[in-house]
């Protein structure tokens, strides 16, 4: 197999690119005046620096250190995308000699897997002693919840046996250490009571338990999500969009930063090869408001990828269409009885769904000039705080005040699962890039992983020391942002579940559902109690802006790479969508 191309050479091409680029520089600066005029998120010519030393940097970018960082940075990113072009290809024993070549061990891999299969195998035929000897392997040593569900299993068949002497030993010895891992709030209470009852099925939380192979089967199905949800970035499974490298290869990077735009004070550095490169102008002032909510305005989001609208949801219980360019408002929709919390829409934007405090969530047609309301949801008992599409756009999941989170069918508009298990109300639910995961955050301080085909929650973070506000995972779905009431925003490292970093500076202390999410070029927008909109380093935690405007607090904020463009709401019943404005200095 031919060796991987070396840093050097990575280095040499793009000096001779170089001085094809000075040959082109004239003409490349006309297409790039004429793509200004062109594209509508553009608003004006300041959003491009016009400063000497703006394009002096862009004349020399590719003799200056942003390309530098590429072959130490990104060697796993490289090595990642070769290698999904290697199995997409069907070149199979060459994407297994690059796992050696690249210190997976591929023989560590074929010995984890050999004892996956064995624990399987051993809980399906009740060979307890076999499992007990392999839980105190690596591979699930440290799952304590995991171990849990082995213990209730071995209890449930004393119990189906009736072994009432063995099973009252196993529950002192074994699961009431483990007590802290129950599923559900009464779970170990009603596993003492099934001591002396009857049947399995008198007691509440087990009511539904389909007997001893079925629930072996379970136990084999939570294994696999586990271990699915542990491996999946180690293994090669990471989301990377189609055909990587050979958009890589047809897209010459020096080529995309030239037509980029940026920060005049940041100089653009390219920190991945699993995203086509795309630049962040810092928004620094007010380019509109949008005014016509009679309530304080809780959500927002632009419309579709494209980003062309901005859809708001207020407390005055309407949602507005508004047009990002003239900021005019194009509709007002109308139905729900209460206030709308949340917002999520499809890629294309040809719908809307919203979450209401009427225990609803209605999903609105946009693709005629009239929005209507095609479907309403119901299930949910109470607010309904979130909702989110999933990727294939085919499911949505909510939450709300009923403690639970939910996942509805948007065809049928039928609800299929129901994720039970946080002790609060559930203010966040979203899905991981690859719609396999659920995940949630609720007012009882924790963060919940849920698996969406057995519905058994997977993972629980609880570093919270206050309510989660909100919860979001980047595009990659390697990292997780969450927002709480302790008055922080919190990175998380998916795989590892450890804590990355702080985000402070801004106030999230009160009643109000105060959020963050990801954007461009490692940074994250977030809103804040004292009004103000902030801007942070996601990689220092370091805050980079504070946008200045809104006369209360700011609920929410939205950021939309098409357009270039922020947008925040706010008590004070507005919208105000940021831009860059070139006389306008950065404020910390």
């Amino acid at each position: 197999m031919d060796n991987p191309v070396s840093d050097r050479e990575i280095e040499t091409e793009l000096e001779n690119l170089t001085i094809e680029e000075e040959k082109l520089e004239q003409a490349i600066a006309t297409e790039i005046q004429e793509q200004i005029d062109t594209n509508s998120f553009i608003r004006n010519k300041s959003s491009v620096s016009q400063s000497d030393n703006a394009k002096k940097r862009r004349s020399i970018l590719f003799k200056s250190s942003s390309f530098n960082s590429l072959a130490t940075y990104n060697q796993h990113d490289i090595i990642a995308i070769i290698m999904q072009y290697l199995q997409d290809e069907g070149y199979h024993a060459s994407q297994s000699v690059l796992y050696d070549e690249t210190n997976v061990k591929w023989k560590e891999r074929e010995e984890r897997i050999i004892e996956v299969k064995r624990l399987k195998k051993a809980i399906l035929d009740g060979d307890w002693q076999e499992v007990e000897k392999l839980c105190t392997k690596p591979l699930v040593k440290n799952h304590r919840s995991f171990l849990y569900s082995v213990y209730k299993q071995q209890y449930l068949e004393y119990l189906e046996r009736r072994e009432i002497q063995k099973a009252f030993t196993f529950l002192n010895k074994r699961l009431k250490p483990l007590e802290h891992f129950q599923t559900k709030p009464n779970e170990f209470k009603d596993m003492c009571y099934l001591l002396t009852a009857k049947s399995i099925h008198e007691a509440a939380s087990f009511k539904n338990w389909e007997g001893i192979m079925a629930s072996r089967e379970s136990l084999v199905d939570q294994l696999q999500s586990m271990l699915e949800f542990e491996t999946a970035d180690r293994s090669g499974h990471r989301h990377i969009p189609p055909d990587r490298l050979l958009a890589l290869l047809r897209q010459a990077v020096a080529y995309q930063i030239e037509f980029s735009r940026y920060h005049p004070k940041i100089a653009p550095t390219v920190n991945s090869l699993l995203d086509d490169y795309t630049s962040f102008v810092i928004p620094n002032s007010v380019g509109a408001t949008l005014t016509g909510h009679q309530g304080n305005v809780k959500c927002v989001e632009f419309i579709g990828e494209e980003g062309k609208k901005i859809v708001s949801g207020s407390s005055d219980n309407t949602l507005r269409i508004w047009d990002t360019e003239s900021a005019q408002c194009l509709n007002v929709l109308h139905g729900h009885r209460s206030r709308i919390w949340d917002l999520s829409t499809t890629n294309q934007g040809d719908f809307v769904a919203s979450a209401s405090g009427d225990s609803t969530v209605k999903i609105w047609n946009l693709k005629n000039s009239k929005a209507t309301c095609s479907t309403t949801l119901t299930g949910h008992a109470g607010d309904v705080y979130s909702v989110r599409y999933h990727p294939n756009e085919s499911h949505l999941v909510t939450g709300g005040y009923d403690k639970t989170v939910r996942l509805f069918d948007v065809n049928t508009g039928t609800m299929i699962k129901t994720f039970p298990g946080h002790q609060l109300a559930v203010t966040k639910t979203i899905f991981n890039p690859l719609g396999n995961l659920v995940i949630s955050g609720s007012k009882d301080n924790t963060i919940k992983f849920w698996d969406i085909v057995s519905g058994l929650c997977i993972r629980t973070i609880s570093s919270h020391l206050g309510e989660v506000t909100s919860v979001e995972m980047n595009s990659s779905g390697t990292m997780l942002l969450s927002s709480s009431k302790d008055n922080s925003n919190r990175l998380w490292d998916v795989r590892m579940v450890r804590p990355i970093r702080k985000l402070k500076g801004h106030q999230n202390t009160s009643k109000n559902f105060v959020r963050a999410k990801f954007a461009d070029n490692n940074l994250i927008v977030g809103g804040s109690e004292d009004g103000i909109v902030y801007i942070w380093d996601q990689e220092t935690g370091e805050v980079l802006q504070k946008l200045r405007g809104h006369q209360g607090v700011v609920y929410d904020s939205a950021w939309n790479a098409k357009q270039g463009m922020l947008a925040s709401c706010s008590d004070d019943q507005t919208v105000k969508v940021w831009w860059y404005d070139d006389a306008v200095p950065l404020e910390i």
